[in-house]
């Protein structure tokens, strides 16, 4: 399986304060923060699921994609190239944006 090893530290890094499962799925590794997918590490870039609502906003910045699974576009998953995360600045607003989603669906 081809994900890139240092987005995997960097993504374990960032929710080791959090209930985590690792599972590998979709070419990638995901991160299962309390038993929902939060983050993937993949082949050159990390896929965030955020709050649907924000969608449209935040794919528009650089480097960024709708997730596409099986011919069929997923609001509220982006693919992010890794390039487009070297500044940890970057990498938070997507990790952040993640886990606040995350927050919200297991409250519910």
């Amino acid at each position: 399986m081809a994900f890139s090893e240092a987005l995997v530290r960097r993504i374990r890094k960032a929710v080791e304060h959090q209930t985590v499962e690792e599972k590998k799925m979709f070419g990638s590794l995901a991160f299962l923060v309390n038993g929902k997918i939060c983050l993937t590490a993949g082949p050159e870039r990390m896929m965030c699921r955020i709050d649907p609502k924000l969608h449209e906003q935040e794919v528009k910045r650089n480097g960024c994609a709708t997730a596409v699974m099986r011919g069929r576009n997923y609001k509220g998953y982006i693919h992010v190239q890794e390039e487009n995360l070297q500044n940890e600045k970057d990498f938070n607003h997507w990790v952040n944006l993640a886990l606040v989603f995350n927050k919200q669906l297991i409250s519910s």
